[in-house]
């Protein structure tokens, strides 16, 4: 079987750390209850999960960039399960990220939550950098469309 890397986009988001390359192996699984949460607004996140299942194509088809996400019932707020840790040293403006409590404490959708992406239909984790990087690029794009009007 012949070995193939995955292309990344044209854009300025980096290649996910989970991407397996020859260089890179893809790391071990954490589960759903070993990751911090980032917290962010709706119409961002909803634009950054766009951007970020559309990122990258490989020869027999998308790879998935975006891991499990949670939207509250007002639709007011996006939540990316990342690796834990992250919460360390989240600092983008416009988000929170909250650690998680533990192994043994699975992120569950609170009352008025559901999964936008549930655990299973997405990688495990979101990759914090390429996340940074959508988010960005996700206030850059609502910015230039609120402009426009």
């Amino acid at each position: 079987m012949k070995n193939v890397e995955p292309r990344t986009p044209s854009s300025d988001v980096p290649a996910a750390e989970h991407w397996p390359t020859p260089e890179h192996p893809a790391p071990q699984a954490q589960s759903a209850s070993e990751c911090d949460l980032v917290t962010v607004p709706a119409r961002q996140g909803l634009e950054a999960v766009d951007i970020l299942r559309r990122g990258a194509l490989d020869v027999v088809g998308p790879v998935m960039t975006v891991g499990p996400v949670l939207h509250d019932d007002a639709c007011d707020t996006l939540g990316f399960l990342v690796p834990p840790g992250t919460a360390d040293a989240w600092d983008v403006p416009g988000s929170t990220c909250t650690q998680s409590d533990g192994p043994g404490v699975v992120v569950a959708p609170a009352d008025g939550a559901d999964w936008l992406l549930p655990p299973g239909e997405a990688d495990l984790a979101t990759d914090p950098a390429v996340l940074r990087a959508a988010l960005g690029e996700a206030a850059r794009l609502i910015e230039a469309a609120d402009n426009c009007r």
